[in-house]
């Protein structure tokens, strides 16, 4: 297994690119191992965060015309962008789908997904294999069953993955508060996607706002 430690195994911006695989219909009508509506709001609050920060996002479903099109709250993040339809199910071996990310030049691929199982861990294992430094997104993807979605994680870390969640990796990302070019962004996004933390950096505005009573 591969060790991630050090200040060079955290994420950065500038060197990653974020691959959405298969957000589709068919895939959330059996999505057993999350509430669906959380990893929906997840996926979007990660997709936003990436799109704040200048990160190169693929889009990319599998044979569409059948399981539906990507989730147009994703889609809208980035409106006008190709989606790549496949029909391999290992988005790895599709050629369209890897010369997009390599043509980044980016080395830490930041991968989230539906299946876990499945459209997940297949690309996972095969770029770690290939000398990519891979980050799973594990609450902006999900399985058919908690058993499925938690084997699965174990399966990409053994095989050398890192996992993180969806605010873990916008902190990473961030890195310090003193860096305000994003904040206005990253705030907005929190708002609207970190449930209880983005109320209460709501309310944290209002009371700043709010007048001490004379």
């Amino acid at each position: 297994m591969n060790i991630r430690n050090g200040l060079d195994s955290l994420l950065r911006p500038e060197d990653s690119v974020l691959m959405l695989i298969d957000h589709q219909p068919y895939q959330l009508a059996n999505l057993n191992s999350h509430d669906p509506h959380m990893v929906v709001n997840n996926t979007v609050g990660l997709a936003k965060v990436a799109k704040a920060f200048g990160v190169p996002t693929i889009l990319t479903s599998v044979i569409a015309r059948q399981g539906g099109n990507i989730f147009p709250q994703i889609t809208d993040v980035f409106p006008g962008q190709e989606i790549i339809d496949r029909t391999l199910i290992n988005t790895w071996q599709d050629p369209k789908a890897v010369d997009a990310v390599k043509e980044t030049g980016r080395k830490q691929l930041v991968i989230a997904g539906l299946w876990t199982e499945v459209c997940v861990a297949m690309p996972t294992i095969q770029a770690l294999g290939e000398g990519w430094d891979v980050t799973v997104v594990t609450d902006a993807s999900g399985g058919v069953s908690i058993e499925a979605h938690e084997v699965a994680i174990q399966r990409m870390i053994a095989a050398g993955a890192n996992m993180m969640t969806w605010l873990a990796l916008a902190s990473e990302w961030q890195r310090d508060w003193a860096r305000e070019e994003h904040i206005p962004e990253l705030a907005e996004i929190l708002k609207q996607h970190a449930g209880a933390s983005g109320v209460a950096f709501q309310w944290e505005q209002q009371l700043l706002n709010t007048p001490v009573p004379g």
